[in-house]
């Protein structure tokens, strides 16, 4: 067995101790190294043998660190990727990937000129109901599938003094990596976008309210993320010729997680609140259970990628991909017309 990699953890907030920091740790191929963060008390009391680093420069320096992952606010990423890159270090960037096209395309080709890992955290990609969701398509009981509706709803009506709701894209760069990434995961590129952005909440300052449409050449999908909503009811609404796949309630790993159980432990992405097929001939609603959610699988393919056994789980092209749809988005948004996706 190969030695494992090093990697530093840059930032100790929600991302970072939520979900990277336990996540590096619980893989095999990966040792959590050295965590960069202004609060040093915090990181020891969670992981007391990790070394702490007061900013970012010492990592980009230490030849122990082979990755670092960027778990810092999203105006950070492009400038950190670029140095970490240029340090020989391999990358993964929390999403989104950067906060313009233009700064992704150029960590892709630095990437590809460094030969170097550049991957981008889409852990949802493992969430109990999109594995769900991904197996109901394969045994082709939903039929022809015509249209999706994908929706990330919360119930935050005060706008909080965070860097998150104060500068940038809103949920649109927030929530949308996400939507985005699994819609193109199951279905490819689409023709086009038209997106919709609004602030609803007094005081805002970043839109908390955005509605898309994906149209492909079969079937339209919807996006939508908000925050302003009190009954979130639903996360998935699948609809395809021979039936319908119904989902409600969010994947409950990031809780878990918060709440202290360790990564794969008993329980651990068990989904309490298992999807509904509904019948397109009889209408009759039967319970559609799925495998439970696995966020450890983005670090062992970054783990196995970086011993060169395969791509990372999330390619750069992958991220690319996501961040024009992004860009589309935003140009649908302040145009408030339809906008082409390049095939």
């Amino acid at each position: 067995m190969p030695e494992p990699i090093n990697v530093a953890v840059v930032g100790f907030g929600n991302a970072g101790k939520t979900f990277h920091a336990p996540l590096v740790a619980a893989e095999p191929g990966l040792v959590l190294h050295t965590v960069v963060s202004s609060r040093p008390d915090e990181v020891r009391a969670a992981w007391p043998d990790v070394r702490v680093a007061p900013d970012f420069e010492p990592v980009l320096a230490d030849p122990a660190i082979g990755l670092i992952v960027l778990a810092t606010p999203d105006a950070l990423h492009a400038a950190q990727a670029g140095a970490a890159l240029n340090a020989g270090k391999a990358v993964v960037v929390d999403k989104p990937f950067a906060l313009t096209l233009a700064d992704a395309r150029r960590l892709v080709e630095l990437s590809e000129v460094k030969n170097l890992l550049l991957s981008v955290f889409q852990n949802r990609r493992w969430d109990a109901d999109f594995l769900a969701l991904q197996a109901e398509l394969a045994s082709g009981r939903l039929g022809e599938v015509v249209t999706v509706e994908s929706r990330y709803d919360r119930h935050r009506p005060l706008v909080r003094d965070r860097w998150r709701e104060n500068d940038g894209d809103g949920v649109w760069m927030d929530l949308g990596p996400h939507l985005v990434d699994q819609i193109l995961v199951l279905f490819g590129r689409p023709l086009a976008i038209t997106c919709d952005m609004a602030i609803q909440r007094p005081g805002g300052l970043t839109p908390d309210w955005v509605h898309a449409v994906l149209r492909y050449a079969d079937k339209r999908v919807v996006l939508n993320a908000a925050m302003v909503c009190a009954a979130p009811d639903v996360r998935f609404a699948v609809h395809g010729t021979k039936g319908s796949w119904l989902k409600s309630g969010l994947d409950v790993q990031e809780d878990q997680s918060k709440a202290g159980l360790a990564v794969g432990s008993p329980g651990w992405g068990v989904d309490p609140r298992p999807g509904t097929f509904v019948d397109g001939e009889t209408g009759e609603r039967s319970p559609a259970p799925g495998p439970a959610g696995h966020y450890q699988s983005f670090y062992s393919g970054v783990a196995s990628a970086l011993r060169g056994e395969g791509p990372p789980p999330v390619t750069a092209s992958q991220a690319l991909s996501v961040m024009d749809i992004l860009d589309a988005g935003l140009r649908s948004a302040a145009t408030r017309r339809e906008v082409p996706i390049d095939q």
